[in-house]
């Protein structure tokens, strides 16, 4: 009898252990590998392989997981395809990560296999391209699209004395920021101090460094009184800015758009890009690393008005836009011959 009440008694205290470790768990807001908030496994998608801008994007971002003590996992595709980026999300699925960052290929195409991440609790956030409300849970943007927009149309008026065509060099004609931007551009064209002003074509260079020069090699024969290539793409504006050099056009056709300063330092001291804009992408991977944790961590849900602490960049606030649910990075930079040299060996 005495050993049947021994029995019993270890065998309640071990209910009673499990029950105080489930208890434990879910108040301490565990992640999908078992480890309390502030660790996790957090993955980031960007757009293709080889890209300066993605490289950046992506250290930023694992600066950030690292800093919060979780794992982080950089992943892209050979090529900026959407086949290329739902493999991967699969695989992550698999995997059972906590998080997912994305640049999308495309702004829909996404969403059955994003959908299948959030329904396993998976945080979905997405940054620089935008996948729709419905396949994440924040998008993490660069600036406000509009003065995106406008503010290249501004530069290139300046530049081209307010008369004459001009073209556009985007990316992919699905990546959701260039069209947006493109939108807000010729927006900002319909104002009468544009009427002089001929926006002639918007080209694609898929962000290939190969298919944008042949697409600003065409543009050129195309349009033989070209006076600027508008490329709000750092694959396509160092690609347009790079065949103007070469085919020593230098005062004839200007380049401006948004450009990595260690890749447009060059054009912009030899007059080809007498300024042009972006923001610090390492910031920008690094403000949605953390936003990724701070949802992850329960920290924020997502919702506008949520605030949280971004590392080194400070607070930030979870606002509602005409885009959906976002956090806003800062406004674009303006990089010219008085600046260039400071960047160039930043980023």
């Amino acid at each position: 009898m005495r050993k049947f009440l021994v029995l019993c008694f270890m065998l309640l205290m071990g209910v009673l252990v499990l029950a105080a470790c489930g208890d434990a768990e879910s108040d301490g807001e565990a992640t999908s590998d078992g480890e309390e908030s502030g660790t996790g496994k957090h993955a980031i998608i960007f757009k293709s392989t080889g890209n300066p801008f993605g490289e950046k994007l992506m250290e930023g971002f694992e600066n950030a997981i690292e800093e919060a003590g979780g794992e982080a996992i950089l992943r892209a595709p050979d090529s900026p395809t959407v086949e290329g980026q739902v493999q991967i999300i699969e695989e992550l699925i698999t995997q059972q990560v906590d998080s997912i960052v994305i640049s999308g290929n495309d702004e829909d195409a996404l969403e059955p296999v994003l959908t299948k991440a959030l329904e396993q609790g998976i945080k979905v956030v997405s940054t620089d391209s935008a996948v729709n409300e419905n396949s994440r849970m924040v998008h993490v943007n660069q600036a406000d699209p509009e003065g995106v927009g406008r503010v290249q149309i501004e530069a290139v008026a300046e530049m081209i004395d307010y008369e004459g065509q001009f073209a556009i060099l985007s990316a992919t004609s699905q990546a959701t920021n260039q069209n947006l931007w493109i939108e807000w551009m010729q927006k900002e064209l319909e104002d009468s101090e544009y009427s002089d002003m001929e926006l002639v074509e918007i080209a694609y260079g898929d962000d290939l460094r190969d298919k944008s020069v042949a697409e600003t090699e065409a543009l050129l024969k195309s349009y033989p009184d070209l006076k600027a290539i508008i490329a709000p793409t750092t694959v396509g504006i160092a690609a347009a800015s790079k065949v103007i050099t070469d085919n020593d056009l230098q005062g004839e056709v200007v380049v401006t758009g948004l450009g990595l300063p260690s890749e447009m330092a060059e054009y912009i001291h030899n007059g080809v890009s007498p300024w042009m804009y972006l923001w610090n992408p390492i910031d920008l991977g690094y403000l949605a690393g953390h936003t990724a944790h701070a949802l992850v961590s329960g920290e924020i849900d997502g919702e506008p008005g949520d605030a949280f602490d971004a590392g080194e960049l400070g607070s930030f606030e979870v606002v509602k836009t005409d885009d959906g649910i976002e956090v806003l990075l800062g406004e674009p930079f303006k990089f010219d011959q008085d600046n260039i040299d400071e960047w160039k060996d930043v980023y």
